[in-house]
């Protein structure tokens, strides 16, 4: 059971604000990206959905937030957020039933900047240890343990977009086995200028091609086009994110002593790869992904031909396009191959509000699940649909609570990950 979510980006700290953002449609006001060092391109993308600084306080003192890099504080914050949803002190997790998982795309990225910088400019010998221990992709996921006393597994998963689905996965899979009395599982990540500045020369950030200052402010220098558009047919790459999105994993058993009320239920969970992807891209493998979901699809007692099977039938898709233009056709073919000749369930794209990274996408997930007024926003930046997707999001119109939903995440360089959801029993 998911029992608590703690989430922190954009929109601040805690659900609230990610659910009014999700239920309205419409992401949070993106920040300018600091370009003082020279990282971005004339004319390159200028804005991410970052999380405001003075939003971590309350859960992380400055004389803690000071030993940790920005990573390490957001994922902190997002798991005493969740603990503190769930009612729980940190001392209550610590010993070895408490594991921890998190999934990141690009580690600590600000950290390893700055000690790659000292080595080259000074020499190793200067090498800073407290900038290397931050500069490992596993040091967020092991400071929640540190803060908690957690001394069960603690897993960091790099794989990219598919990353937070495969981290609620292994999370559950260590309550299901018994290895965990609990588990805290997310995702996490920073988005400094020097990796927004990369991801835009690669073509990965919305309006990489406009040219000037132009082109690129409407009245009173606002900025256009910098739209994370999914599945719509003018989209033209992702909105940058940061964030961390934490969850508490328990079985069912454990939630009911603790009196919480779960979420949602973790009713399955599926992974594939995709061999023709390359390293930084999105692969043809459509049609393979496609039947890798069937059968999990199949095994869970879901698969399209067997609606009203138990557990229960997907009612619901949550997709992780994002408007990349490649990424989100792959996903699309995905989908139609899973589901073949049935019609496909209502599908939410909510990266059109929480932007691409920083675990926005997971809490989403739970939150359609869990959250009626979530379930039925509208897309964030649809406008026109893509014949050559043959799938478009949900229009906004009412829908009822989901019996179950499908999370879909599929990751450049060939990951897919797949997590259903269900109704708490």
């Amino acid at each position: 059971m998911v029992t608590a979510l703690g989430t922190a980006g954009a929109h601040g700290c805690g659900r609230a604000g990610l659910e009014r953002a999700l239920a309205a449609g419409a992401p949070p006001p993106a920040t300018e990206v600091d370009r003082g060092a020279g990282y971005h391109r004339p004319g390159g993308a200028r804005r991410a959905l970052l999380t405001p600084v003075a939003a971590l306080a309350p859960w992380l003192p400055a004389a803690e937030a000071r030993r940790m890099g920005p990573p390490s504080r957001l994922a902190v914050a997002a798991a005493r957020i969740a603990l503190a949803e769930a009612g729980l002190d940190p001392a209550q997790l610590a010993g070895p039933g408490t594991a921890v998982v998190l999934s990141t795309a690009f580690g600590p990225c600000s950290f390893s900047e700055a000690l790659l910088r000292q080595v080259l400019r000074d020499g190793p010998e200067s090498a800073s240890p407290y900038l290397f221990t931050e500069s490992v992709a596993n040091a967020p996921a092991a400071q929640i343990a540190i803060a908690c006393g957690a001394r069960g597994a603690n897993v960091t998963l790099c794989q990219r977009e598919a990353g937070p689905l495969l981290a609620v996965a292994r999370g559950a899979a260590e309550v299901a086995a018994g290895r965990a009395e609990r588990a805290l599982v997310g995702a996490v990540d920073e988005m400094p200028p020097l990796l927004h500045a990369v991801l835009d020369r690669f073509g990965a950030l919305a309006a990489h091609g406009a040219r000037g200052s132009e082109a690129r402010e409407g009245p009173g220098g606002r900025c256009r086009g910098e739209i994370g558009r999914p599945l719509d047919r003018r989209r033209d790459g992702v909105v940058a994110a940061d964030g961390a999105t934490v969850l508490l994993l328990e079985s069912a058993a454990a939630a009911g002593r603790g009196g919480r009320v779960p979420l949602a239920r973790v009713c399955g969970w599926g992974s594939a790869f995709d061999p023709s992807a390359p390293p930084t891209g999105w692969g043809g493998g459509g049609e393979a992904l496609g039947r890798a979901l069937r059968r999990l699809l199949r095994r869970c007692g879901a698969a399209p031909e067997d609606v009203g099977a138990p557990p229960a039938a997907i009612d619901r898709i949550v997709s992780g396009a994002s408007g990349a233009r490649a990424g989100d056709r792959l996903e699309a073919r995905v989908l139609r191959a899973a589901w073949g000749a049935a019609p496909l369930p209502p599908v939410l794209a909510p990266k059109g509000v929480t932007g691409e990274y920083g675990g926005g996408f997971l809490a989403a997930a739970v939150l359609a699940a869990a959250v009626a007024g979530v379930a039925a926003a509208p897309a964030a930046g649809f406008g026109e649909p893509d014949p050559d997707l043959g799938v478009s999001p949900h229009d906004g119109s009412p829908l009822p609570p989901p019996r179950a939903l499908l999370a879909s995440s599929l990751a450049a360089g060939g990951a897919a990950a797949w997590l259903i959801l269900g109704r708490p029993r």
